[in-house]
């Protein structure tokens, strides 16, 4: 009897060490609810079908012409503004030739307008026009600046200008537009052609198409004092994702710290420098190349100095500003906390308009250019939404 009863003790130990171990196993595979936020991880890249947008100009009847390049022997080329991520807001026009996509420039020019062209090679370029439905070539031109942004129109033989848009296939529609990215008369050298402006397609602005063309010398006197615009500091913050502002900062080595601000200069706000103001110096910021994950944002002195560009919590916690992720020509730009939430930097001016604060690429390269031994990936500005 005893025997049968250790017997019966043993099988039934057996069969609770079993369950046992299942039911530790199962709890170990079990996995806890995961709440999604906006985190600091590396972003998988998505393959992105490119998007061609048809480049217009729009005549006073509201019927679009086609904008060409077109060379010397009368053979044109088509120009289209390229999508090549989830990014509409600031895309490349090019003229394409063959296998080859040409970048379409606005020329530095003693003329009062400026003229648009696709560089091919040294010193050979393809002029850009409109063609109406008649078969009339309307050349475009550069016919005023306003800040950071170069106004492009085609121009008939009495004067009239047309605007120039970008038309995505599902009639999105962006302003062609040049930019300017210093305040240089001249942003480069291209193979032979000083380059006044890039040609981009942009977001539509509702303060650009009206500005006057710059004034004939009879006229300069009196347009000077009409031109005169009163600079708007715009001020640059971080969004919580409660919906709180946090100021952003530039930092010295000794902890000193500087405002950051958007700056307009002239009657358009759709691109705008964002500066550092350390002492009595206005200094550019740019999204710089790094060996870290993130691209760090920094502002560059006049010799060469970093100044750190961070967030400010309500207790005084520095928070980083960083390049995040790219789409196409724009930098993504966040504060990021300390539990590696991401935080939207804006630009906001005195009577309430919004900027987002993006990092901005002009070329397909890694490397922009140098600054006092800086190498810069982006150049930081406030641009339309």
């Amino acid at each position: 009897m005893r025997n049968s009863n250790q017997q019966f003790i043993k099988t039934i130990s057996k069969y609770l060490f079993i369950l046992g171990f299942l039911f530790l196993l199962t709890a170990c595979n079990e996995k806890p609810t995961e709440v999604k936020k906006e985190t600091a991880e590396v972003e998988d890249v998505n393959k992105f079908k490119d998007i061609i947008w048809n480049v217009k100009a729009i005549d006073k009847d509201g019927q679009s012409m086609d904008i060409k390049a077109i060379d010397p022997n009368g053979k044109t080329f088509d120009v289209k503004a390229f999508q090549n991520s989830d990014q509409d807001s600031f895309l490349d026009v090019k003229a394409i030739s063959g296998d080859n996509n040409l970048p379409i420039k606005v020329i530095v020019s003693k003329n009062r307008f400026a003229p648009v062209k696709a560089i091919v090679k040294s010193n050979v370029a393809h002029d850009i026009v409109a063609i109406n439905s008649v078969g009339e070539k309307l050349e475009v031109k550069g016919i005023v600046r306003s800040g950071n942004i170069v106004v492009l129109k085609a121009v008939d033989k009495d004067g009239n200008f047309y605007a120039i848009k970008a038309i995505s296939p599902d009639g999105k529609m962006n302003d062609v537009k040049g930019i300017k990215i210093n305040t240089k008369e001249k942003e480069m050298t291209s193979k032979g052609f000083g380059v006044y402006a890039h040609v981009k397609a942009m977001h539509p602005s509702d303060n650009e198409d009206d500005l006057k063309p710059k004034p004939t010398k009879k006229s300069k006197k009196k347009a000077k004092k009409e031109e005169e615009f009163k600079e708007i500091i715009w001020n640059v913050k971080a969004v919580t994702i409660d919906g709180k502002n946090l100021d952003i900062k530039a930092f010295d080595a000794e902890g000193n710290k500087f405002d950051v601000k958007a700056v307009q200069e002239a009657e358009q706000h759709s691109f705008m420098n964002i500066r550092a103001f350390v002492n009595k110096n206005e200094l550019p910021i740019k999204v710089l190349i790094g060996e870290e994950e993130f691209s760090p944002v920094k502002a560059i002195g006049r010799d060469g100095t970093i100044y750190d560009i961070k967030a400010l919590t309500e207790d005084g916690t520095k928070l980083d500003v960083k390049g995040i992720s790219r789409s196409g020509n724009i930098i993504h730009v966040k504060a990021i906390n300390e539990k590696g939430e991401l935080y939207s930097v804006k630009a906001f001016s005195p009577d309430g308009k919004l900027n987002g604060v993006k990092g901005i690429k002009i070329f397909e390269r890694e490397k922009e250019l140098t600054i006092r031994g800086n190498d810069v990936y982006a150049h930081l500005k406030a641009i339309q939404q």
